[in-house]
């Protein structure tokens, strides 16, 4: 039986870093068009909505092919706004609006444009197959390893308590740790309706490369996906 899958793309007006993030160009097209473009390559998924709080970005994403059915509210759209709550007002405006509920529901950030349909399908096959609650989609932190860094404290390096047995130990005697990148949360929709998470008690990694894993926040990060996507990455 085909699954009911939610993806919500969210993409406030108002970003500090760069102006306009969600919308600036990168290679020609706008950055949110990328993850809209994915979202809708999916076989998977059966609705793609953004929630966004500007006309400008819903005018572009319907231009892109997404859906906008509301506006996000202000008290959702402010610099200290949490993920979850406008992920959770963007499930119950579409269940009222469709009469129906999610089995499952993907937040997929425009600030993450390099991941691929193929990376969409995998994470919710995994939950299907699965039967797990939720996927998550990691990179491997290579050599920056929490067990070589250091607090800094009036200039002096401080160890962690969980720093490696001896200093410049080896990266291969240290085990392998992975961090999210941001581009992939997808979740049983109970997951985040009643226990106000992405993550279940079973959730499972998608590793990604670290070239697919682009996160935009800075000019430079824009600098670099756009190098990416002129490589054909």
């Amino acid at each position: 039986m085909k699954k009911n899958v939610l993806a919500v793309i969210p993409a406030r007006a108002g970003s500090k870093g760069i102006k306009d993030k969600n919308i600036i160009p990168l290679n020609g097209q706008p950055l949110i068009s990328y993850t809209i473009n994915a979202a809708l390559g999916s076989k998977l998924i059966s609705d793609t909505i953004v929630s966004t709080n500007s006309d400008r970005i819903k005018e572009i994403s319907i231009k892109y092919g997404a859906s906008v059915p509301f506006i996000r509210p202000e008290y959702l759209s402010t610099d200290t706004a949490g993920s979850i709550p406008t992920m959770q007002h963007a499930v119950n405006k579409m269940e009222n609006i469709n009469k129906n509920v999610y089995d499952y529901v993907v937040m997929l950030q425009p600030t993450s444009p390099l991941r691929k349909s193929s990376d969409i399908d995998i994470c919710i096959n995994k939950i299907i197959n699965t039967r797990c609650d939720s996927v998550i989609s990691v990179i491997d932190v290579e050599g920056y390893l929490p067990e070589r860094m250091k607090y800094l404290i009036n200039d002096k390096l401080i160890d962690p308590s969980f720093c490696e047995e001896y200093e410049n130990q080896p990266r291969q005697e240290i085990r392998k740790m992975f961090i999210r990148n941001g581009a992939i949360y997808a979740c049983k929709r109970d997951i985040l309706m009643k226990k106000n998470s992405f993550k279940g008690n079973d959730c499972r990694a998608y590793l990604m490369t670290k070239n697919y894993s682009v996160n935009i926040d800075t000019h430079g990060d824009l600098d670099y996906a756009e190098y990416l996507l002129q490589l054909g990455e």
